[in-house]
């Protein structure tokens, strides 16, 4: 069997020294820190992925660099594997361990372990495709990474400035190229292409449509929207806005989809361009999520988040299976987290299965995965739709017996074509949002009225260890501390809708609090009584109190 290149890896890595007293660890969204801090990181990411290929029999693996919404100064690094979803959990282990290796003898130790450990073939093919965001630290990290891949010999290639969601797209195009499973022409044009012509096809015969306000955070999504643009044609005019991507600073900052979500305000650069009535979005810096919003008559701000553009998708499609006469058997099922409003759970669940699962997309995408149909966003606006490989196969081989269910079908298998099914993707997102206000002639208006939010809050409360809390029921209640949810009960039966839940963070030593009620000052006293509570439980940082205790 051969063996580990040892001195190739030697000679490079001694160029990427790891700094003492830095700690790094791959999380949900992969590294994530100032992209100054990251050049062992990537080094070493690059090793991992040619080692992850070759444990899968050279399947092509993806790398991302990107910090997704985060400000311009952070950077990142994820992992993406063959079918385009993300790292295998038991790998972000290995990933961690090989980060924090102190020296380069200490990496090479870890690596040997890793092989033996995993039985890792190193006469196989390693094969990787990597790309990046917009972010002025990407080139100087790109450079790093590629030194781990040719410290390892590994055939990579270069998707150069991209989208998350293109990414994700080229790996699983790459692994399914001349298969009966075949994803698309493996290149962004061929992704483009792909999402341009099923939308065209989902729209033919409806009223033209408005113009669509997207803002681009000032990140890479400005270039694939452009693009698209041209794509689409006057099928439906986009209206490009925040595309500043050389402009040091502005990545991200007073715009994007984050900022609207956490801020629940119209980007300042918007005020002068949105007219009443007219439908926005905004992508965020790796556009991965999506918000829409509109105002209204009187020039009131109103957001569509990733709850609302469940309940608008996952509704559609379930009218389409029953359409086609194949609601007996395709299941259509919708997955969200704790943080979902009450006000969606209540409206989806009269229409199709829900199951809530813990914060985090990873575990949204794997329960998605266990209906034939599963819907899931985060409100943040990350999330996607996934059709099971035996629901593909029921769709191509369906016999339609009336003119309309013909109909449904050809636009349920149009829908597998401009969802990007391995990743939240805003771009492909928002065509499908942009398909069913087509299909039901909604402008935001009536999409905002299918059901309304309950007012809500979210509260950090700054503890010294996060590790004293533990919760069940995917994050709704706490087991630990010990007596502290049934003061948590007691407190919330007082709240007309009253909800409330607390769960740590994962990257920081704070924890989350998110309460609901009927109306808007019950939510916010709500929210911070239970902070209350959870402070006094701990007792947190007294320089850290939030003045709004109450």
């Amino acid at each position: 069997m051969t063996s580990l290149p040892v001195d190739a890896i030697k000679a490079l890595a001694d160029q990427h020294p790891k700094p003492p007293n830095v700690v790094f660890q791959y999380g949900t969204a992969g590294f994530r820190t100032l992209g100054h801090a990251l050049d062992p990181v990537m080094f070493r990411v690059g090793i991992l992925a040619a080692l992850r290929s070759k444990r899968l029999d050279g399947k092509t693996i993806g790398v991302m660099v990107t910090a997704s919404h985060n400000p311009e100064p952070d950077n990142g690094v994820k992992l993406v594997d063959p079918r385009g979803e993300m790292l295998e959990a038991a790998w972000e282990a290995h990933a961690t361990n090989l980060a924090n290796a102190p020296t380069t003898d200490a990496l090479i130790v870890a690596l040997e372990a890793l092989v033996q450990n995993l039985r890792i073939d190193l006469s196989k093919p390693a094969r990787v495709v990597y790309a990046r965001d917009t972010r002025p630290s990407g080139p100087a990290l790109i450079a790093s990474l590629e030194d781990g891949f040719k410290a390892m010999g590994a055939e990579a290639r270069n998707a150069g400035v991209t989208t998350t969601p293109v990414l994700h797209y080229l790996v699983k195009a790459i692994n399914t190229k001349g298969t009966k499973d075949s994803y698309g022409d493996d290149s962004e044009e061929g992704y483009l292409q792909k999402l341009s012509t099923a939308f065209k096809k989902l729209v033919a015969g409806k009223p033209a449509i408005p113009p669509l306000v997207i803002d681009c955070a000032n990140g890479v999504g400005a270039i694939l929207a452009e693009k698209l643009a041209k794509h689409l044609g006057d099928t439906i005019p986009l209206i490009l806005q925040n595309t500043a991507i050389d402009t040091l600073g502005a990545l991200n900052n007073a715009c994007g989809a984050d900022y609207v979500k956490t801020s629940q305000k119209l980007p300042p650069s918007l005020s002068s361009v949105l007219k009443p009535g007219q439908r926005a979005c905004s992508l965020d810096g790796d556009a991965d999520r999506l918000i829409y919003y509109y105002l209204d008559d009187r020039g009131q701000f109103h957001m569509l988040d990733g709850d609302k553009i469940a309940a608008l998708v996952a509704a559609f499609i379930v009218d389409l299976t029953k359409s086609a006469g194949l609601d007996d058997q395709i299941q259509v099922g919708i997955v969200q987290t704790a943080y979902a409003n009450g006000g969606s759970t209540k409206y989806l669940s009269e229409r199709l299965p829900v199951k809530c699962v813990p914060t985090g997309v990873k575990h949204l995408h794997h329960a998605a995965e266990h209906y034939d149909i599963g819907v899931y966003f985060e409100a943040n606006g990350h999330g996607t739709v996934l059709f099971s490989p035996d629901t593909l196969e029921k769709l191509s081989t369906y016999q339609p017996s009336t003119p309309a269910q013909s109909t449904a079908l050809n636009h349920l298998i149009n829908l597998t074509n401009v969802i990007n099914q391995t990743v939240g993707d805003a771009l492909s997102d928002m065509l499908l949002v942009e398909v069913v206000l087509a299909h039901r002639s909604y402008t935001g208006v009536e999409w905002d009225s299918l059901y309304v939010d309950l007012p809500n809050r979210l509260v950090k409360v700054v503890v010294a260890d996060r590790n004293l809390f533990k919760t069940e029921d995917a994050e709704r209640r706490l087991v630990s501390p010990p007596g502290l949810q049934a003061k948590l009960d007691e407190l919330v039966r007082r709240y007309e809708g009253g909800r409330a839940f607390v769960r740590p963070s994962g990257t920081e030593d704070v924890v989350r609090v998110y309460a609901e009620a009927a109306v808007r000052a019950q939510a916010d006293e709500l929210a911070f009584r239970v902070a209350g509570l959870v402070y006094d439980e701990v007792g947190g940082d007294p320089a850290k109190r939030p003045s709004e205790f109450l």
